[in-house]
């Protein structure tokens, strides 16, 4: 298994706002309350549209070979164009299956934007079969290959009408789901300076996003009972270790919901 599973957080792109809309004597909270203004005029909603999305934190959960652990790139002073350097860094690097929850129809869209104003390569990501032929027939642009697996897309059959949200999909499964936090939040926090705790929001998405993500390569018997009880406890241990209070959250929030079959946290300390 050589997995690479992924989560943005956003805020307004406010530089862009003030270009776009000739906003140069506003304040960041002002430009950014236009550009709300004028999405809801547009479609009712204040979620904004990729190109104008400014990337605050970008969390990711490797599983390969005896390694899985999931962490925030960078630190929380990082620049936006570090933290996507880092990214596409390690694609590069492990060519992995990237998992997601509408990353195709978000995640990897604004990453396109962001590199693109950053100027940032990507050469591997980008790969189509013209340098690589394993690429032609499976690489992470075709929305049917599997080198990207967005589950939202894949288990909704392609389908706008059937799509569901991660955190209620989570729920079902007897997984944690949101704590206490959501997307739409991230912006109020992130006027705070409170980026550690959006990044450590991301964390538990990215986490319920791989759990999601190991139920469904069981479904379609890449995973039999057994490998995915223990891929369960292995990464339940290594959330032990790592003796962070949001993923001890996490954690407990898990076993507390988890069906018989998968190990309890007393059977991980015998």
């Amino acid at each position: 298994m050589n997995v690479f599973v992924f989560d943005i957080e956003t805020v307004p792109d406010v530089q862009a706002g003030r270009r776009l809309y000739g906003l140069h004597n506003l304040s960041d909270a002002e430009v950014a309350e236009v550009m709300f203004n004028k999405r809801r005029q547009e479609s009712g909603g204040e979620f904004l549209r990729p190109h104008l999305q400014r990337v605050v934190s970008i969390a990711v959960l490797l599983r390969s070979g005896q390694h899985c652990n999931v962490w925030s790139l960078g630190n929380p002073e990082s620049p936006e164009a570090e933290l996507i350097k880092r990214f596409f860094d390690g694609i590069d690097k492990y060519t992995p299956t990237l998992v997601s929850w509408n990353g195709g129809g978000f995640d990897l869209p604004v990453l396109h934007y962001r590199a693109l104003l950053h100027g940032i390569c990507m050469p591997r990501y980008w790969e189509i079969g013209d340098t690589d032929s394993g690429f032609r027939w499976n690489n992470y642009l075709n929305r049917f290959h599997w080198r990207h697996t967005d589950l939202m897309d894949v288990l909704s059959g392609y389908q706008l009408r059937t799509v569901a949200p991660l955190d209620e999909i989570a729920i079902l499964l007897g997984l944690p789901g949101k704590l206490g936090s959501h997307g739409s939040q991230v912006w109020a926090r992130f006027q705070a300076g409170d980026i550690d705790g959006i990044r450590n929001y991301c964390e538990t998405d990215v986490l319920n996003t791989y759990l999601v993500y190991l139920r469904f390569e069981l479904i379609r018997g890449r995973l039999q009972q057994a490998d995915y009880v223990e891929e369960c406890r292995l990464l339940k241990t290594r959330l032990q270790a790592r003796n962070k209070p949001h993923l001890d959250e996490f954690l407990s929030a898990w076993q507390a919901a988890a069906p018989a079959e998968e190990p309890t946290l007393a059977e991980i300390r015998e």
